[in-house]
Parts: C-alpha cells; structure tokens; sequence
C-alpha cells in the first residue's frame, strides 16, 4: 500500500532546483519550482540519464544525456509526445518534503 514518506528538507531542495534521492528502493528525483515541489522517477524514459542531474528551468528538466526534456507537474515530454516520466504525489508538512511512494 502506497504511503507518505519523508524524502527531503526544502532545504536540501532550494528554489529552482533538481536532486535525486533513494527511497524504499527506488529513485526519484524532486524538483523545486518557486516554491512548489514535484516528484517523478529518475530515469529518463528516453535512454534512462538522470532527470535529477539535469537542469531545470521553470517547470521543465531536461535530460543531460540527450536533452530530452519534461514538464517536471504533469511528467509529459516535450521532445517527443509517445513518452512520459511518471510523477507522484507530494505533500509538505513544514520544512519536510514528504513523497507518496
């Protein structure tokens, strides 16, 4: 059964930026957009690069490897239509970045 966990502090996560953490097993990558966070897989659905390692503007990452890039809310992919980072739910409570996993 899925569940709330705590991934990060905001801290860890300042404004306009990507970091990749592991938890319970799995990579995911956490995305500071003004203020608002997002979570997706790590993985870039492409050839697997590490969304987490690239750069983030507004509210698109773009892959290191091959410059594919996503809207980091909604997981959809600019560069080629067919693909789709999964996302999943974020919550905070206080300074704690807590992601449904």
């Amino acid at each position: 059964m899925a569940q709330f966990v705590k991934v990060a502090t905001l801290a860890e996560v300042p404004s306009g930026s990507a970091r990749v953490f592991e938890v319970s097993g799995r990579s995911l990558s956490l995305y500071n957009v003004g203020g608002s966070v997002h979570a997706t897989d790590t993985a870039c659905p492409h050839r697997g690069g590490s969304l987490g390692e690239g750069e983030l503007k507004g509210k698109i990452i773009t892959c290191p490897w091959h410059g594919f890039q996503y809207d980091v809310a909604t997981g959809a992919c600019l560069t080629n239509g067919a693909l789709r980072v999964a996302c999943l739910p974020v919550r905070l409570e206080g300074d704690s970045i807590l992601v449904e996993v």
